[in-house]
This record gives C-alpha cells, sequence and structure tokens, in this order.
C-alpha cells in the first residue's frame, strides 16, 4: 500500500450514520473522511468542488442495487477522475453486477474487515485519480468478453481479462500493459490490427476486425469491435479494444460453407457430366467421343487433366487421348506403361470406380507419375471403367488438384458418365455398321476350343449350328444353339458337369437333333461387340469352327482378330472381304414378308391384329376368330403361329451369336 498524506479526502456514501468504514479508514490510511448520505451525495461533491477540494477517493456503502446505480451515475456526473469504490456491507451477485455496470473503478466484496479496507485503500491509491476513473469507466460500461485500451502508437495502456478465460494467454492481462502489438502478434497480423487501430482514430467510427491468435488450447479466431476514445490518455489518442472469441462460431461457419461449397461442386460436376452425356448423343465416332469426354472435363475447371485407355483384345490397355493444363503429368501417362498402374487395371477387372485421396503417397502410382503430379499439383484421382452391356471399353481417368474431390455424389456422376460413354461407343460401332453400304466380311477358323460345342463335336461327330447369341439388359449371355446328330438327353448331360456351361434348358428335342439354349461362363460375343461386330454364322464339327462376322469397313481387323485370340487361342483370319450391302425400301421389305406368308397365314393374322387379339387385355379370343375364319380353334393357332414364327424370322433372319 503507498503512502498518503495526512490531508487526502475520502468521501463515504453511506446511509448508515454508524458506519465501522469510516473510523477504520481513517485509521489504516490516516484519510480525512467525508460521511455523506446517498440523497445528499451529489450536493457534497459540488460543494466541495467549488471550494477547490477533490476528493481522493468515493466509497460508495450500499447493497441495493437501485441506490449503486443512482449514486454513481449523479458522482460521475459530478466527477469523472475520482476512483469510485463500491463496498456493500453484505454483498451479493446483484449488488456486484450493478456496481460494475454502473461504472465503479471497484467493487470490494464483504470479506474480513482488514482485507476489506486494505482493497478500498489500494484501489484508491494504486493509480492516479484522473486516469484510473477513466480506465475503468470505459472498460466497465462495455460488454466484452476481452477488453483493452490501446494508444495509437499500438501500446496497451490498460487491459481486462475475464478470470475464466485469464489461463489461455501466455501473457498475463498485467504484463501486456506496455507492451505493443508487433511483441505480442506476428507482423502480418499486427499489421493488419494496427491499421484497423488508425482507421478508427482517423475516421471516428466504429471499427471491426477478424483476427487469429495462438493460446495455450491453440489458435483461436477473434472478433474486435475498435471504439475510439474522444480525449486524449496518457498525451495521445487511443480507443478502446473490444474483443470477443469466437473460435466455435468460426468453426460453425467454416463447416457450413464447406458444405455449400462441396454442394456447389456436385451442382457443377453433375452440370458437366450432363453437357457431356448431350454431346456424346452426336459424337460421330469412338476418337470424337473420347476427346469430347476430356475435353468438356477439363474445360469445367473442376479437374486439371482427363485422359482415355482403351482395352486391347488381350485385355491390356493402351492410351488413347487426353486433355488438360497438367501437362508434365499427362505426358508422363502417355509415356508409361498402362499395365504398371494398378488402379486402372483394378477398375478394369472389378467394373467399379478407384478412388486415389493422395496421388503423392499411393504406392498404386508408379513412382514417375507420383513425380509427375508433384511437378503439377495434382492432389487426387479417379479412375472410371467405360463399359457397357458387359463390355469394357477401356478406363476413363481425371485428376484434381483440389482436396475435396470425389465425394459420394461425384463418384456416382462418373459411375453414370462411364456408362454412358460406354453406351455411346457401342452405339456408334453397330450406327456404323448398319448404315454402311459396305461392310467387311471376316471369316475365321476356330480350333480346339474349350466350350462345350467344339468337346460334343469331337465326340459325338454331331454338328452345331447357332442360331442366335446376345446379351440381355443385365449382361447376362445367352446362345441358342441346334444340335444335329445328337439327342437333347445327351447333350443335357454334357452339359451339367462342362466348366464353360453356367445354365443349359432343352428347348426342343427329336430323335436325333435338339435345340437348347445355353448361358456361358465365357464368350466371345462381348469381345466382338465391343468391335461392333455382328456375327452372321457358326458351324461347329469335328472340333472345328466356322465362324463369319461382319464389321464397319474401317474397323481395325488386326484388333477384332487378337480379341477373338483372347477367347479362343487357336484362331486364324481366312478370308476378308468387302461386302455391299442391299439398300431394301421398307416396301420391298413388306412385299418379302407378305410373299413368304401362305393366305391362310396373312388372313389369320389380319383377322388377329384387327380385332385386339393382341391387346392387352384381349378384346378378341382365339375362338372368336378362329369361328369367324369358319376353322377350329387349333388350327387358328397353328396358322397364327406359323405366319408369326415367318414376320419374325424376316426381322430376325440376320442376328447371329457367337459359341
Amino acid at each position: 500500500m503507498q503512502d498518503v498524506t495526512n490531508d487526502a479526502t475520502v468521501a463515504l456514501i453511506t446511509e448508515s450514520p454508524d458506519s465501522e468504514l469510516s473510523a477504520a479508514i481513517e485509521t489504516v490510511a490516516s484519510f480525512d473522511v467525508r460521511t455523506v448520505p446517498p440523497d445528499r451525495a451529489l450536493d457534497s461533491l459540488q460543494e466541495t468542488a467549488s471550494e477547490g477540494e477533490v476528493p481522493s477517493g468515493i466509497v460508495l456503502e450500499a447493497d441495493d442495487p437501485a441506490t449503486i446505480r443512482s449514486v454513481l451515475a449523479r458522482v460521475q456526473s459530478a466527477t469523472q477522475a475520482t476512483p469510485v469504490v463500491v463496498a456493500p456491507t453484505e454483498g451479493n451477485e446483484h449488488t456486484a453486477a450493478a456496481a460494475l455496470r454502473a461504472g465503479a473503478t471497484e467493487y470490494v466484496t464483504a470479506d474480513k474487515p482488514e482485507a476489506k479496507i486494505d482493497r478500498i485503500i489500494d484501489a484508491i491509491t494504486e493509480l492516479p485519480a484522473d486516469e484510473t476513473a477513466e480506465y475503468h469507466r470505459i472498460l466497465a460500461n462495455e460488454l466484452p468478453d476481452e477488453a483493452f485500451v490501446i494508444g495509437e502508437d499500438g501500446t496497451y495502456l490498460e487491459s481486462k481479462v475475464r478470470p475464466d478465460t485469464a489461463t489461455l494467454y501466455t501473457t498475463t492481462a498485467g504484463e501486456l500493459v506496455g507492451k505493443s502489438l508487433e511483441s505480442v502478434f506476428p507482423a502480418d497480423v499486427a499489421e493488419r490490427l494496427q491499421s484497423c487501430l488508425e482507421r478508427a482514430i482517423e475516421t471516428g467510427t466504429i471499427q471491426s476486425i477478424e483476427y487469429g491468435a495462438d493460446t495455450t488450447e491453440g489458435w483461436r479466431r477473434y472478433e474486435a469491435r475498435v471504439v475510439p476514445i474522444e480525449r486524449r490518455i496518457g498525451g495521445q489518442r487511443a480507443v478502446v479494444w473490444l474483443a470477443r472469441d469466437i473460435t466455435e462460431r468460426a468453426q460453425r461457419e467454416r463447416r457450413l460453407q464447406s458444405r455449400q461449397d462441396q454442394l456447389e461442386t456436385v451442382n457443377r460436376i453433375n452440370q458437366v457430366v450432363r453437357q457431356v452425356i448431350e454431346t456424346l448423343v452426336e459424337a460421330p465416332t469412338q476418337a470424337a467421343i473420347e476427346r469430347k469426354v476430356c475435353e468438356q472435363l477439363v474445360e469445367s475447371e473442376l479437374y486439371c487433366g482427363a485422359w482415355i485407355a482403351e482395352r486391347s483384345g488381350e485385355g491390356e490397355l493402351s492410351y488413347r487421348t487426353g486433355a488438360g493444363t497438367a501437362e508434365t503429368y499427362l505426358e508422363a501417362v502417355e509415356s508409361c506403361d498402362p499395365e504398371d498402374q494398378r488402379p486402372a487395371q483394378s477398375a478394369v477387372r472389378s467394373g467399379e470406380i478407384q478412388v486415389i485421396d493422395d496421388v503423392l503417397g499411393d504406392d498404386s502410382v508408379p513412382e514417375e507419375l507420383r513425380e509427375a503430379a508433384r511437378a503439377d499439383g495434382i492432389d487426387a484421382a479417379v479412375v472410371v471403367p467405360i463399359s457397357h452391356g458387359g463390355t469394357t471399353y477401356g478406363v476413363l481417368a481425371v485428376v484434381a488438384n483440389r482436396n475435396d474431390t470425389f465425394s459420394e455424389s461425384e463418384r456416382s456422376g462418373f459411375q453414370l458418365l462411364g456408362e454412358t460413354t460406354g453406351f455411346t461407343i457401342s452405339a456408334v460401332k453397330n450406327r456404323q455398321l448398319l448404315f454402311s453400304d459396305t461392310v467387311l466380311e471376316l471369316e475365321f477358323r476356330i480350333d480346339d476350343g474349350e466350350t462345350l460345342a467344339f468337346d460334343l463335336t469331337t465326340e459325338y461327330d454331331c454338328t452345331i449350328t447357332l442360331e442366335w447369341a446376345g446379351s440381355t439388359a443385365d449382361g447376362r449371355i445367352f446362345q441358342y444353339v441346334t444340335v444335329d446328330g445328337l439327342d437333347g438327353e445327351t447333350v443335357l448331360e454334357e452339359a451339367e458337369d462342362h466348366d464353360s456351361i453356367e445354365e443349359c434348358r432343352l428347348i426342343y428335342d427329336g430323335t436325333d437333333s435338339c435345340t437348347l439354349e445355353i448361358r456361358m461362363e465365357e464368350s466371345g460375343v462381348r469381345t466382338l461387340a465391343h468391335h461392333g461386330a455382328t456375327i452372321r454364322d457358326i458351324v461347329v464339327e469335328n472340333g472345328s469352327a466356322s465362324l463369319l462376322i461382319e464389321v464397319p469397313r474401317d474397323a481395325d481387323v488386326r484388333e477384332v482378330a487378337e480379341a477373338l485370340k483372347f477367347v479362343y487361342e487357336d484362331t486364324k483370319l481366312e478370308a476378308r472381304r468387302e461386302v455391299d450391302h442391299p439398300v431394301r425400301t421398307a416396301a420391298e421389305r413388306r412385299d418379302d414378308v407378305f410373299g413368304k406368308l401362305t393366305d391362310r397365314q396373312l388372313t389369320t393374322l389380319r383377322l388377329a391384329y384387327y380385332s385386339g387379339f393382341f391387346d392387352w387385355p384381349r378384346a378378341s379370343t382365339g375362338e372368336e376368330i378362329a369361328e369367324a375364319m369358319d376353322v377350329s380353334p387349333p388350327t387358328m393357332h397353328q396358322h397364327l403361329r406359323k405366319g408369326l414364327k415367318t414376320v419374325l424370322g424376316e426381322l430376325f433372319e440376320e442376328s447371329g451369336g457367337t459359341v
């Protein structure tokens, strides 16, 4: 406690005439104590001021919050430079809140009498009266989490920190006074804070700023309101710096912003996928399809590189085309052996998307590609199988330098893009064959195949002819074959234990001939469909097969042959011919169909069609049509089925398959 002179005066405002505070203050500090009732406080201070006497301090002994607020308001209107100490006789939370909010310099609880007096004296004598009251009035009248008075040169003049947050700081509130912003914050942060402080002083307006600070619990975020002070403190202009911890709010905002960014990204991705799909519909060739996919993905600015590797007949991958700003990486991909890229091979084998979240740290990516990725700043990659109807045409690989790439929604978009690209490639190949005036007819000979057909013709001296083969919507491959020279029961027994057969069903069984539906474990149908081939005829006898197919005139015959060898090792191309497709009009095709129908069959079909027999539910029954024809129902159904078979035969007669 500082020494004080005997002529120092303290004004004690109290409702208790016999208050013990007066004698205690006089005894401990030798102050001259003037006791004043609350209703006379203002008049008394004004009288002493007019006489040139200003008390060194004012002590208010009161428990009623309303009285505290009223007296302090009057006192501060008379003198703002004198420290005011509120010292209730009992004290509670309400009196403390009223005192601090009303601008008291200090609030002294009703502890031990000796400690209470010491704190009162310390509050009065600790700082020069004119500045002590001003600092505390400024800080107490605001409601910040933390509050500071900072001079225009960036020096802390006063600091107030809540007790419950004091442990966050490596420098205490007392130690902070006298330090500068530059000594407390990193240079870049201090520069921003100083600029905000100067702007508040120069404009005379409240400024706001957000900044981060390193605490004992890690990095935290603060929001400050910087309020300019009208009067100078210590000879310089200053501001009140009110800081609020907004770490939790900032974290919530970041999470919300992150989710919003992800949603916007997914929307952009879906838009890109739709645009690519719309473009694919009009693409004339497979090369154009692949080029458009890569270019549009990169043009979206979501990805820095995209390329396509094609699957060859042997199942290997070869680079086809690419696009993007990641030039170092794309050059490395083009020169790298695709067989070394395990993610691409996994996508082909599994038919599922492969995602690489960290290209630089993933050992499945070849070292030369990781070095190129580092040069181009690539973070993540996705490899998408390009497939349709059970046939995988290759893979689409896409890289990005975003660290939030390839979410579940984004993967779904790429899955759709891979399937659509595969469908479009398949459609283009078939369209080229369908609308070509001239096609290539290729004749192959296959020896010693490992399917059921080769084994049956070797052991039983029978002949097997393929009627039709193709795939269903879910990619299952079915074949319909006719076996001449062997009964159905024997074929079923052989098929039951054969490794190449998944399912076999007897359609027709005769004495030495039968027709079967077969589903195989492995078939050349997918391979040939991949190259846009149409199978015209297959006959297997004596362990060898004669295969006749048609492909577009610009097809790569070598690739087709190698693809077939991947399924049937001993395959030889025996003939290659250009064949002109006869062009027939719809009327000519209709006349051909009518020419193959008998009068009875044509009449039956017309009656059934126009009477609603084929509607669902039926508008006419078979018995009603038979009555109109004046024949028995079995006879009518015989004519109907033969007529339908003739019509459908004309439609499907050029379809084929493989064994």
